[in-house]
């Protein structure tokens, strides 16, 4: 059989609110041109993140009755901190309320000014508490993940000629952290190779530098590992995690990816002096050790969660999904981030929109036109989320512009991507019509969440 079928069965559906075209550059405009400002129920396809934004399954809603809600030593964050033991071997588990407060967390606590943390290629909210924290993040990604069109199995790795070279330049004692994210977010949804991390943490060790993974996609990196890489066809993906993580210090983990959840995440390290700082802080700014900041319902559907996100017969089909909408795509002559990664879909908006300069945003300008066009709503991630200025208030562009389309998990049917792939054609053959954007109002730090454009006249 070459038909893959969706692993599940849908027992509960949600209503979709249908707009018209004019309605929606109505909608657009009131939103001054940025698609986070757009209320949720006047989207038709809603890509603008896979996180927390899955189904749960049945499981997870009846472990959600069984949550205790006790302030301290809740049977739940038992049941939790097992389900993350048996992931990544790490002793110490510190639950939080999602990624980005587990990154406030470690931040706080290494960052400071003439620190400097190195990726693979760190995520807006990653960054963000880097640099919130007086700290700088360097992205070191490897010369094929710089190339969107050109396919290569691991587009996600992390330069390890330029991470040795780094090293020596800044200096092993102002580097707190090495952080592989894994897929490679930003960099495409890329998966890193277990060589590559083997690579890397052998260097971390030998400058004496805690290497940590950002967890978020830890299934689908490691499914990619299982299907790409030699010597793991034979491996379940506890088995591939397992290995991961036993070269890592410690990671961070949003739980509203690869746990199915709406909320929650947490620190996962080996190290009880760094673990007892981050509890303290945790206590301060998040809840006690044994909730932190979550519900029990909340610490039981990850639990959950975690383990069913490691079946194979999901993650092919979750893959599968993926490389569908993107291969539709390119046969469309549309271009895209190649191969297909592990959560979204990439448009190369530098390529969409040539006639676009980077100061305009092409990015930005793809993902409005999308919404008109059919209501699917996408993020960008180039110069409007990542671009900086230099002294003399010039931009300084991102590496790449591109528009990523997260597929929430067991959400949305064939039907939907294939509407989808309609819609993005449809944008691709009127291109020449997108007008660019600029900023009208922004703030210092993530700026894409609440920034106004209007477009070039």
């Amino acid at each position: 059989m070459n038909t893959i079928i969706e692993p599940f069965k849908i027992k509960s559906v949600e209503s979709i609110y249908f707009t018209t075209t004019e309605q929606r550059k109505s909608i657009l405009e009131k939103a001054c041109y940025n698609p986070f400002r757009i209320k949720a129920k006047d989207v038709l396809i809603d890509l603008l993140t896979d996180s927390g934004t899955s189904a749960m399954s049945s499981n997870q809603w009846a472990g959600i009755m069984q949550g205790d809600e006790s302030y301290a030593g809740s049977p739940s964050f038992f049941r939790f901190e097992e389900s993350v033991k048996s992931i990544t071997n790490m002793p110490l588990v510190i639950p939080t309320h999602q990624g980005r407060a587990a990154e406030k967390i470690i931040f706080t606590i290494l960052g400071g000014k003439g620190k400097y943390f190195i990726s693979n290629t760190l995520f807006d909210t990653t960054r963000a508490n880097i640099e919130f924290s007086g700290a700088e993040g360097i992205d070191l990604i490897c010369e094929e993940g710089k190339h969107p069109s050109i396919p290569a199995p691991f587009k996600g790795n992390m330069d390890i000629n330029a991470l040795q070279k780094t090293i020596v330049n800044i200096g092993a004692e102002n580097i707190p952290m090495v952080i592989l994210t894994v897929t490679n977010n930003s960099g495409g949804g890329q998966p890193v190779s277990m060589q590559n991390i083997k690579e890397v943490q052998k260097i971390c060790t030998e400058n004496k530098i805690p290497l940590f993974i950002d967890a978020c996609r830890f299934a689908e990196n490691a499914y990619f590992i299982k299907m790409r890489e030699k010597g793991f066809a034979d491996k379940s993906i506890a088995e591939i995690a397992n290995e991961m993580f036993s070269y890592a210090d410690g990671c961070t983990m949003s739980a509203k990816k690869d746990a199915f959840a709406n909320i929650g995440g947490f620190l996962a390290m080996r190290d009880l002096d760094l673990a007892m700082q981050c509890r303290n802080l945790l206590i301060v700014t998040e809840g006690f050790t044994t909730y932190g900041g979550l519900a029990g319902r909340d610490l039981e559907a990850i639990a959950i969660g975690l383990q069913e996100i490691m079946d194979e017969h999901y993650l092919q089909y979750r893959i599968r999904s993926i490389e569908y909408l993107t291969n539709k795509l390119i046969e469309a002559g549309v271009p895209v981030m190649q191969p297909a990664g592990g959560h979204a879909v990439y448009i190369d908006a530098k390529k969409f929109l040539s006639h676009i300069p980077v100061e305009q945003y092409p990015g930005q300008a793809l993902v409005c036109s999308l919404y008109e066009q059919g209501g699917v709503r996408g993020v960008e991630i180039g110069s409007l989320m990542f671009g900086k200025y230099d002294k003399a208030g010039k931009l300084i562009p991102a590496q790449l512009e591109l528009v990523r389309l997260a597929i929430p998990r067991r959400v949305y049917t064939q039907s939907h991507i294939d509407y989808v792939s309609e819609v993005i054609i449809e944008v691709y053959n009127n291109r020449t019509g997108i007008k660019g954007l600029t900023i009208i109002e922004e703030t210092p730090m993530l700026r894409h969440f609440t920034a106004k454009l209007s477009p070039v006249l």
